[in-house]
């Protein structure tokens, strides 16, 4: 408002002090530049009344706290140009309210760090946790070497947000574990197993393929880890990066379903071998280096390096059938349920949201089951949407219903007191997960909760 003001008190002096004789020629000149400053600030109007309504949005949906690495900006030296809006490859993360940036999708922010490198005046600083909610990031040294000597952390846990940077660190942290081997006296037939199979764990397993370090890489899912469950097209990097045995890949706004192919033609290429649908379940400390126990094989090893996600192993309903391969934890791909039975377990968004997706795909059958009475940790714009569907006839939702069997192409429910038998082809497990935390603390590693604390985004450069 001052702005407008102010223009158009030098517009009028300037037309007052002008003779009539000379009025014809600074309209010339003038009238284009009313013409676009009125252009001008009626797309700032437009743009900020897209900011304020993706604000509302977000806010009233749940989604306003940001999950990991996000911006925050200093209103004192906050131009309002826009321009870490502009860079921000999701689109629609950060806007512009009363003429200053602002975090208005917190929710969708995965920590790209794109905002900060644009910011003319330094305005904005990239933190981890908020004031209100801290974040809990294990202590580890400059080497990636936790409180527990011969465990090492690089990563999406450690706090490393950035994909780039989550590569780099593990590439880092291998070098040091070739170190802590070289010098140690342990006759374990492993020098390290790689836990986890995303950007850290892959980039690790690429450097002790390279240095012919005797490893072993699991991973509870698919290659990429957490990555490779992003929606389709997903921007996810935005920079160039260095891979060990593949060299410097230059990507420009790489979508996930892009980066997630690169990794998997790396792996044929490199000759790397990632043990996926394999779950890490026990770390023992023994005498001569540690004991790592998986659902399928357990390893001794002389050091370990977790480089796993922080939501942790999903939880298991721990009933009949739950191992058979139609058993899922996580939904993937909607489409690949078309024409099928599809149970999907659980009351948060991530259940309602992939109950939804698939009863859209064409002949999908899709059956909600929840043991509570209420949704009370879904938001309010789910629950909304997941009952008009049910009214529908879209889906089915059984509230206070558990799983009590899972069978080949049936399943056994009880609801309300109960037995209920119906065909299935899919199943897939919404109850959370055991968190990443637990694992570390029951390994003795230390924990610290960040609150807002500020992020270098070079860091993992100037470890090296």
């Amino acid at each position: 408002m001052e702005e407008n003001s102010q223009f158009i008190a030098d517009l009028l002096y300037l037309l007052s002090v002008t003779g009539l004789e000379d009025l014809p020629k600074i309209l010339i000149y003038l009238i284009p530049i009313v013409i676009s400053w009125l252009v001008f600030k009626k797309i700032k109007a437009k743009r900020e009344h897209i900011s304020q309504e993706t604000l509302k949005a977000a806010t009233s949906a749940g989604f306003f706290e940001p999950t990991s690495l996000h911006p925050v900006i200093d209103p004192n030296i906050c131009l309002g140009c826009a321009t870490c809006v502009d860079a921000c490859p999701e689109g629609n993360v950060l806007g512009i309210v009363q003429e200053k940036a602002r975090l208005v999708n917190p929710g969708h922010c995965i920590g790209h760090g794109a905002c900060k490198n644009a910011c003319p005046t330094e305005a904005i600083t990239l933190v981890l946790g908020k004031e209100t909610r801290g974040i809990d990031i294990p202590n580890v040294q400059p080497n990636f070497e936790t409180n527990v000597p011969g465990i090492f952390i690089a990563g999406e846990l450690g706090g490393m947000g950035l994909i780039r940077n989550a590569i780099e660190q593990g590439r880092q942290a291998m070098e040091s574990i070739t170190k802590s081997v070289g010098t140690s006296d342990s006759k374990a037939p492993l020098d390290v197993v790689i836990i986890g199979a995303g950007p850290a764990g892959f980039s690790a397993s690429l450097y002790a393929q390279e240095h012919k370090i005797n490893y072993i890489t699991v991973e509870q899912e698919t290659l990429g880890g957490t990555v490779a469950h992003y929606p389709r097209d997903k921007i996810v990097m935005t920079a160039p990066v260095k891979l060990p045995i593949i060299g410097q890949v230059r990507f420009d706004e790489t979508s996930k379903d892009v980066l997630v192919n690169f990794w998997r033609d790396s792996e044929q290429k490199s000759g790397i071998h990632i043990n996926v649908k394999e779950r890490m379940e026990k770390i023992d400390k023994i005498a001569d280096g540690y004991l790592v126990k998986t659902d399928k094989n357990h390893y001794h090893t002389k050091t370990v390096l977790l480089a796993i996600g922080r939501r942790g192993t999903p939880r298991k309903l721990g009933v009949p059938g739950e191992e058979l391969s139609k058993v899922v934890y996580r939904l993937d791909n909607p489409a690949q349920y078309s024409h099928r039975n599809v149970l999907v377990v659980g009351g948060g968004n991530s259940a309602l949201e992939s109950a939804m997706a698939i009863s859209n795909q064409v002949g999908a059958k899709v059956t909600l089951s929840y043991h509570g009475n209420t949704f009370q940790k879904a938001n309010p714009k789910n629950i909304t949407v997941i009952d008009e569907a049910a009214k529908a006839g879209e889906l089915q939702i059984l509230m206070q219903s558990t799983v009590k069997r899972i069978g080949l192409k049936d399943i056994t429910l009880l609801y309300q007191g109960r037995e209920l038998d119906f065909g299935n082809d899919s199943v897939i497990i919404c109850s959370g997960g055991i968190l990443a935390t637990t694992i570390l603390r029951n390994l003795g590693i230390d924990i610290e909760t960040k609150y807002d604390a500020a992020y270098n985004p070079n860091a993992s450069a100037e470890r090296s």
